[in-house]
Formats: structure tokens, C-alpha cells, sequence
């Protein structure tokens, strides 16, 4: 009776596992460990700790509600590229190292491969998922970049990813997390959204996706050669999604069932 009761209880577990959204389980090298976030509502865009750095494009501030996602812990590696499409873009090789030199087209073709794959429902986390989960979501202490006040505790930027004399890309995961547990949402590459680039609304929001098309994909979080001001988790760019540029990366986001 004792082990039919610690089977029933593993089973709940794994199954509550599974409702909650982690997504940890892996099924294929290419896969990325996956943070839970828990969905709520934020302000989204020129909030106060930007101090007076905000562009114009992050006003107005607005408030945002998002259902719970789960979101890589780790920007994807050329390791886990290389698994998946068999040859590494990168200019600085190193399996650890997030791949760069990918444009969002690029990424869309990873994540497409990925989900015939294994059968699951990756995407590009939308800008709005994205801001978020920098954040921390509902843990978040209100930093102005995404783990700390203090860049330099969580992001490689232009000051300091020096190596043997020039800036450059770090393994993932070697600066400080933020609330959340998620590294380098800040700074090391930009990562490539889902959605098309556009001016914000004054409204409310619910999972907001962006408008149907446009010229321009958003990139967020900035990179290694980047001034702290475009590491903030409310600076905002974009680029043609057809373009390859050095420091350009991504992320994975799997929705909750």
C-alpha cells in the first residue's frame, strides 16, 4: 500500500510538473533548459528606475497582463545550434558561447526544425514576454537592468568583455541570474522577439503579439560591445529580419499548456 502511495505521489508530481508550464524535460540536445514564469501584470516601457535614459519609442508606459510561460534560463549556444543544424555562424567559436550572427529568419528556421524535432511548441518570446521575464515577473525588485542597478553584476557589455585585447562574447550563465533565475537578458547578445517593431499603444494590453508585419523585428537586451543604457530592460530596437549581425542572438519560449 506504502509504494502504491509513493508511485500515485510521483506521478502528481511529474504531472504537476508538466501543468505548471517548466517544461524541463529534454528531449533533444538542441533543447534549452526552461525557466516557469508565472503570468501577471506589469508596466511596460519608460518606468521610473529607467531614470531619464528612456527613449522616446518606450513611452508610453502602459500595463501589460501575460499568461505564464516558460523561457530558456540561457540564451541558445552554438553547441545546441550546431546539434540541431549541423554548422556553427558564429565568428568567435565556442559551444558554451551563445550563437550569434543569426537573423531572426534564422531563428525561426532553428525553432521550426526544433519543434519537428520533438513535437513541442517552441517560438521567439514576444517583446512583452520578453520585457518581462528581464523584469523577474511577479518576483521582480524593480531593477533598472535585469537582475541588478548594478550592470556590471549580471551583463557583459563594451567595459568589461575584454578578452586578449577586444570585446567579446562570454559563455552563458557566467554572470549573476535575475530574480527569475534567467541569465544574460542583459547584455553578451541581442535576442530576436517575435513580433513586428511598432510605436506603443496608451491602452491596456492582454498578450499583446504586435501588429501582423512590418520592416522591423525587435531585438532586446543588448550585447557585449553595448553602452549600459541599451542594456536597460525597457531599451528597445529592431532590424530587418533578414539580417546577420555579430552579437545577435536568441531565446526560447515554450507556452504553457
Amino acid at each position: 500500500m506504502e509504494k502504491f502511495i509513493v508511485i500515485i505521489g510521483l506521478l502528481m508530481a511529474v504531472c504537476g510538473a508538466n501543468v505548471s508550464g517548466q517544461g524541463n524535460v529534454k528531449s533533444h540536445p538542441a533543447e534549452s533548459e526552461m525557466v516557469f514564469v508565472e503570468g501577471g501584470t506589469f508596466n511596460m516601457g519608460c518606468t521610473s528606475e529607467q531614470g531619464t535614459e528612456c527613449w522616446d519609442n518606450e513611452n508610453p508606459k502602459h500595463s501589460v497582463t501575460l499568461s505564464s510561460f516558460s523561457i530558456g534560463k540561457y540564451e541558445v549556444t552554438q553547441g545546441q545550434w550546431i546539434a540541431l543544424m549541423g554548422s556553427n555562424p558564429s565568428g568567435v567559436k565556442n559551444d558554451n558561447y551563445p550563437v550569434d550572427l543569426v537573423s531572426g529568419n534564422d531563428a525561426q528556421e532553428f525553432i521550426r526544425r526544433l519543434n519537428a524535432a520533438t513535437g513541442k511548441n517552441y517560438r521567439l518570446p514576444t517583446e512583452a514576454e520578453w520585457e518581462y521575464a528581464a523584469r523577474g515577473g511577479v518576483k521582480s525588485k524593480g531593477y533598472k537592468y535585469s537582475g541588478s542597478n548594478n550592470l556590471s553584476d549580471v551583463a557583459w557589455i563594451d567595459v568589461n568583455s575584454n578578452t586578449n585585447g577586444s570585446k567579446s562574447i562570454h559563455p552563458v550563465g557566467t554572470k549573476q541570474p535575475n530574480e527569475l533565475g534567467i541569465y544574460d537578458m542583459s547584455g553578451n547578445v541581442w535576442e530576436w522577439c517575435g513580433d513586428w517593431y511598432d510605436e506603443y499603444p496608451a491602452s491596456p494590453q492582454h498578450d499583446p503579439a504586435g501588429p501582423l508585419s512590418g520592416s522591423y523585428i525587435l531585438t532586446r537586451g543588448g550585447c557585449y560591445f553595448s553602452e549600459a543604457r541599451q542594456c536597460r530592460v525597457a531599451f528597445r530596437s529592431y532590424s530587418h529580419s533578414s539580417s546577420r549581425y555579430k552579437g545577435h542572438g536568441f531565446r526560447l519560449l515554450l507556452p504553457s499548456p
